[in-house]
């Protein structure tokens, strides 16, 4: 009895220490947090939904890169895929093309130390970004670098959800097709992809680049409009409720996770008593444990209140889609989930151009052709062990 009483104790203060360093870690987060204002840009903007058809692009980029290139990736795989990518950069280091990648600590935690040894040997600088410290070493494991960008020659960027790995081409049983959303830029709003490409370099190495001024090449304005956003675990959510409150006939939202902030469920709440249309496309199957099973009591509510909700089918949805009426939208990294609002570095893109709202438009709708809608009645069936998964999933939401 004393040795319970002992580990409940232990339990008890372990529980209270970690919550110690969240709260002692956010306040100290939130005294150094940096933010970039981007200005309106002009691109040109393509948008690649396929795994093989983005990374079939990159490559044939990066064969053509003269100067350097820089990516970022929160996963980034050392499997066949990440093999054949590294081959590819290994012949661009030894043309002489300089090459910086950047990979989360946590989002890729499995990938070998010899291989960035075998790495840096053959020119490439590889580094970790976020990697843990003390103080508040739990809070700082919770922040983690979820930006996906790739710049070329700083002429061509990309930015979007899919990571560095076989899943992604579509080589994973479980999960393909993959269903995702990237976009490739050239034009004005490469420079803004460079400079948070650099900032987190520099942040991560302590090495920023010699001659930074020739990574920043001119660059001629296209037609699309938009704005880059980068949040570092502030301001998102706040970014998502006013969008929100502009919208007045439609909202289309796909997200993979859906675990919403209370100011931004509250805001996606009222938007729908507004009259307002909401639509919301998540996946059917999931990729991690307990996160369908944590979006459950948000996904009831928005069904009882009118919110059209469909799960896609064909392979796994991991787009991050904002759709406003027929005149805005947004694609990046960030999904609609308490990770992404409160802890994640993330970068989006606004696009406030019809043509491009339209395109993103006609991918929504094909999604919704290839999922089935859900239902009031699916989520209400009488199944213990899913209650308890539920209540389990409730505790840890902020953490999946």
């Amino acid at each position: 009895m004393l040795v319970l009483i002992w580990i409940v104790l232990l339990l008890i203060i372990f529980v209270f220490l970690l919550f110690l360093d969240l709260y002692l870690g956010r306040k100290s987060h939130l005294r150094s947090v940096k933010t970039h204002s981007f200005p309106l840009r002009h691109s040109d903007v393509e948008i690649i939904i396929k795994g093989p058809l983005l990374f079939d692009r990159i490559f044939q980029d990066i064969e053509r890169a003269q100067h350097h290139i820089h990516m970022l990736f929160y996963i980034f795989r050392d499997d066949s895929f990440g093999q054949e990518l590294f081959s590819l950069l290994q012949k661009k280091a030894a043309e002489g093309v300089e090459i910086r990648i950047l990979i989360d600590w946590l989002g890729s935690i499995g990938f070998p130390r010899k291989v960035i040894k075998d790495l840096k040997r053959k020119g490439i600088d590889i580094a970790f970004g976020h990697t843990p410290s003390f103080p508040y070493l739990f809070y700082k494991v919770q922040s983690r670098n979820h930006r996906k960008i790739t710049i070329i020659d700083g002429q061509i960027g990309y930015l979007g959800g899919f990571n560095v790995g076989k899943e992604y081409v579509d080589k994973d049983p479980k999960l393909s097709p993959w269903r995702d959303c990237h976009v490739r830029i050239t034009g004005e709003g490469v420079e803004d992809l460079q400079l948070q490409f650099l900032t987190d370099w520099t942040e991560a190495t302590k090495r920023p680049p010699e001659h930074a001024d020739q990574l920043y090449p001119p660059l001629q304005k296209g037609r699309i409009q938009h704005q880059f956003v980068s949040f570092e675990g502030v301001g998102l959510e706040d970014k998502v409720c006013q969008l929100l409150q502009n919208a007045k006939k439609k909202v289309i939202i796909g997200s993979p996770y859906f675990i919403p902030g209370k100011k931004a469920f509250t805001a996606l709440k009222q938007t729908i008593k507004r009259g307002v249309e909401v639509t919301l496309i998540v996946p059917k199957v999931s990729d991690h444990l307990l996160i369908k099973e944590a979006s459950y009591r948000y996904l009831r509510k928005l069904l009882s209140l009118g919110c059209v909700i469909y799960q896609y089918r064909e392979g796994f949805y991991h787009a991050k889609v904002f759709i406003i009426d027929d005149e805005t939208c947004s694609i990046g990294t960030a999904n609609f989930d308490k990770r992404s609002f409160y802890f994640n570095h993330e970068m989006n893109s606004i696009f406030y151009d019809s043509e491009m709202v339209d395109h993103m438009l006609k991918i929504a709708h094909l999604d919704i052709s290839k999922s089935s809608r859900l239902h009031k009645e699916a989520l209400n069936k009488p199944n213990a062990f899913e209650k308890v998964k539920e209540w389990i999933a409730l505790l840890v939401s902020p953490f999946l």
